[in-house]
C-alpha cells in the first residue's frame, strides 16, 4: 500500500493586526488568495486529502477553511510552532491513507528536508515560504511504519508559481 502526505505551511498572515496574540493573527489578504489557490491547485493534480491534521492557529484554520478540501480536519496543538520529531509523531498516529499536515516553520520546513529521501530542484523548497506545500508518497501500509527519509517526493509548489500561472 502507498501512503501520501500532502505538507503545507500556512499562507501567509497578517502582522500589522490587533490579533492578541500569535497563536490568533489571521491570514493577509495575498495568505487568503494563495490559500484558495493552493487548495484549487491540490484539486486539479489530484493531490486531495482524505484527513487534514493542523495546527490550531488561526492562520491555519484560515489556510485549511480557504483551501475548500472537503476533508474533515482535526486542529493539534502539538503542531502549533511543533519541531520535526513532533510532526513525525502526529503523522504516525493518522489513520487515513492521504493526509495533510498544515503547520508552521521552522518545524515544518525541517520535516520536509528531513521526511523526503531525495529533495526537489527548487530553489524555495529549504527555506519553505508561507504555503509552500509538498506531496510525497511512502511505500508503507500504516503511518505508524513511516521513518525518516522514506519517502518520494512527488510534486512541491509555492504559491507565487500559482499567481505567476
Amino acid at each position: 500500500m502507498t501512503c501520501t502526505l500532502i505538507l503545507t505551511r500556512h499562507a501567509k498572515s497578517a502582522w500589522d493586526t490587533s490579533a492578541p496574540s500569535d497563536h490568533a493573527r489571521p491570514l493577509n489578504k495575498r495568505g487568503r488568495q494563495s490559500a484558495t489557490a493552493l487548495g484549487l491547485w491540490l484539486k486539479q493534480n489530484g493531490h486531495v486529502p482524505d484527513q487534514v491534521i493542523s495546527s490550531p492557529s488561526q492562520r491555519t484554520r484560515e489556510t485549511y477553511e480557504r483551501m475548500d478540501l472537503g476533508a474533515p480536519a482535526v486542529f493539534v496543538e502539538r503542531l502549533y510552532h511543533a519541531n520535526a520529531d513532533i510532526i513525525l509523531q502526529v503523522l504516525r498516529e493518522a489513520e487515513r491513507p492521504c493526509t495533510m499536515i498544515l503547520a508552521h516553520n521552522p518545524g515544518i520546513g525541517s520535516f520536509a528536508r528531513e521526511i523526503a529521501k531525495l529533495a526537489p530542484d527548487h530553489p524555495r523548497f529549504f527555506n519553505y515560504p508561507t504555503g509552500a506545500t509538498s506531496v510525497v508518497q511512502f511505500d508503507i501500509d500504516s503511518w505508524s511504519e513511516l521513518d525518516w527519509n522514506s519517502g518520494h517526493l512527488v510534486d512541491f509548489i509555492v504559491p507565487r508559481e500559482l499567481e505567476a500561472a
